[in-house]
């Protein structure tokens, strides 16, 4: 009974599998469908989805997985002899409306926020300037609190953070965040505050907020905190403050080799009309010239290009130089290594093995293919929130992503992301999620006029934004429209029943005490008989009628006697002795 033996990975493509068995596509993605799931060429399945197929169709083939051993570990370079300086790294970080921007602004001497949503920056950037002769490699990382996955990585990148924070306003929320963020990658704190030009300005307050709440404690006082008084609308103390984070730099002796292989960070990319995929990188070794070989992640490609910050054009970018190159074949996610090799086919052959190593690691979270049919052709349960998420730049996507799964509902409502992307709205976006209660949320990108008529026409829920916390909100407020809502009962007063005069089908006609709180016409009524462990609930009414003294009454006080009419829905027999609980009901929508 000697069945052939075929090794696969733990997951593989529909086309893919087809090949290994020597079947035709048509006939591998007709029995998928049959077993329920719509798949494509290029859809992946797992390893027993494809053992399932295959004893479906009777062939006499036995799968087994494929080891894979996958080294993607960055590797640890100890600095030669031959090591030279290299310029600080410093990233800009700080609360929302504490002038960040308007400082780089200052140091750069061009208008950065022009051209920001609302003042807030939106993906990471990288700029350089000159002081003293000395270059400084500024990260501007987002503002919003939305971005904290992107700022993390801004942070892990840097040698040095400035935390600005406004003299008129001190420590914010974001401010905290900031510190954590570089402590956690050990980087070196300056602290810039900023807006001293403000009639409302305490530098004092915040230099006490920041040692007494948060251990940053200022030089002048004794601690080893550098922190600078600036202005950034009027330049005061600005040069000061270069002057500072130079110095920080010069005790931490930063060095890197130039005459090894260049590697560095993924900082931004996103794909640009005429020129491909094109990607923000910063070189932390090495020398980068165009015409290399890279592989960052899954990607791999050529240099074509090779520019600077400002879109200069340069022959070779040395350590803590961020450039924009193109030549990519396809876009690599924010904070992949790149490096450089021999070969495009070194380079092609690195990236198959990153791509192994993430697929593997996802098949067990990713929404698999039968995953994907149920949540696109069902109708939506209560409990899921089901999205697609396209984006400008993988940055933003990385981080629109992460900052919707942060949304905590109680584990009530569960958000899906089955589908994410890079660049403007498609009509296969559009085709996907048609018949369907799937948002799509688009973020800085564009709706084509014939993706548009489609999704028109396909009555998809199509949502742009251009500011990260407005998405964030509106996703919060569709996720609160699925909780279940609350109920509350508010307790009016209770009655012990003295009297029964008259007990029909549905409506009973009694007499009583009023125990506590007060009687009132129009309110839902609990019926009750014995107390503690022994209470019975006999049923509920609402009383249609009431009287004090024979005479109809709005309402009646804690220790009068009353007469009152009791609608039911069900023949309930009172009895002297029973309770009566009187109260409304309201249905309240919850809020996260």
């Amino acid at each position: 009974m000697a069945e052939k033996v075929l090794s696969i990975a733990d997951s593989i493509t529909v086309g893919e599998l087809a090949e290994v068995l020597n079947l035709s596509v048509t006939t591998l993605v007709g029995e998928l469908f049959k077993n329920g799931i719509a798949a494509t060429i290029n859809q992946r399945i797992d390893f027993e989805t494809a053992t399932i197929i295959v004893e479906e169709l009777g062939i006499d083939v036995e799968l087994e997985k494929k080891e894979t051993t996958v080294t993607t570990e960055r590797r640890v370079h100890e600095l030669s002899a031959k090591a030279v300086e290299r310029p600080p790294i410093v990233a800009v970080m700080g609360h929302v409306d504490h002038g960040k921007t308007s400082l780089l602004d200052a140091i750069l001497g061009q208008k950065v926020v022009d051209g920001e949503a609302g003042g807030i920056t939106q993906h990471i950037s990288a700029y350089q300037t000159v002081r003293k002769d000395r270059t400084i490699t500024l990260l501007d990382t987002p503002g919003h609190e939305a971005f904290a996955a992107l700022r993390q990585h801004g942070a892990t990148l840097t040698d040095v953070v400035i935390i600005v924070v406004a003299a008129d306003d001190g420590v914010k929320p974001q401010t905290i965040e900031a510190i954590r963020f570089a402590r956690t990658a050990n980087a070196k704190i300056v602290v810039a505050i900023n807006k001293i030009d403000k009639e409302a300005a305490n530098a004092q307050l915040v230099k006490t907020q920041l040692a007494t709440e948060h251990n940053l404690n200022p030089e002048e006082w004794g601690g080893d905190v550098v922190m600078v008084e600036v202005s950034a609308k009027t330049g005061v103390g600005i040069d000061k403050l270069l002057d500072m984070v130079l110095l920080v730099a010069d005790i931490e002796e930063l060095k890197a080799d130039i005459d090894v292989p260049a590697e560095g960070l993924v900082i931004e990319s996103h794909m640009e009309t005429g020129r491909g995929a094109v990607v923000g990188l910063l070189v932390e070794q090495g020398a980068l010239t165009p015409s290399s070989f890279l592989v960052a992640g899954t990607a791999y490609g050529k240099i074509r290009t090779l520019q600077d910050f400002s879109g200069k054009t340069i022959k070779t970018a040395g350590p803590s130089t961020p450039v924009t190159v193109s030549g990519f074949k396809e876009l690599p996610q924010f904070g992949d290594i790149f490096e450089v090799v021999k070969s495009e086919k070194e380079a092609k052959a690195k990236a198959s093995v990153v791509r192994i190593e993430r697929e593997q690691n996802a098949a067990s979270t990713n929404v698999t293919g039968a995953d994907m049919l149920r949540l696109m052709t069902q109708k939506a349960e209560a409990s899921d929130f089901n999205v697609i998420i396209k984006a400008d730049v993988q940055g933003s996507l990385t981080s629109v992503i992460d900052s919707l799964k942060t949304i905590d509902t109680g584990g009530e409502v569960n958000l899906h992301v089955i589908s994410s992307g890079v660049g403007n709205m498609t009509e296969n976006d559009i085709r996907l999620v048609a018949g369907s209660n799937t948002v799509i949320y688009g973020f800085n990108v564009d709706l084509p006029p014939a993706v548009k008529q489609l999704a028109t026409r396909e009555r998809a829920e199509v949502r742009l934004y251009r500011v990260i916390y407005e998405l964030l909100d509106d996703a919060r407020l569709s996720m609160e429209k699925l909780l279940a809502p609350e109920i509350v009962e508010t307790q009016i007063g209770t009655l012990e029943i003295k009297g029964v005069f008259r007990t029909m089908k549905d409506e009973i006609i009694a007499g009583g005490l009023v125990k506590s709180g007060k009687v009132v016409p129009n309110v839902l009524v609990r019926m009750t008989r014995g107390k503690g462990q022994t209470l019975e609930v006999l049923g509920e009414a609402e009383i249609t009628n009431l009287q004090r003294e024979k005479i109809e009454s709005k309402e009646v006080f804690e220790g009068d006697m009353c007469g009152l009419s009791l609608k039911t829905h069900k023949k309930v027999m009172l009895e002297i002795g029973d309770k009566l609980e009187f109260f409304t009901r309201q249905v309240v929508e919850r809020h996260l």
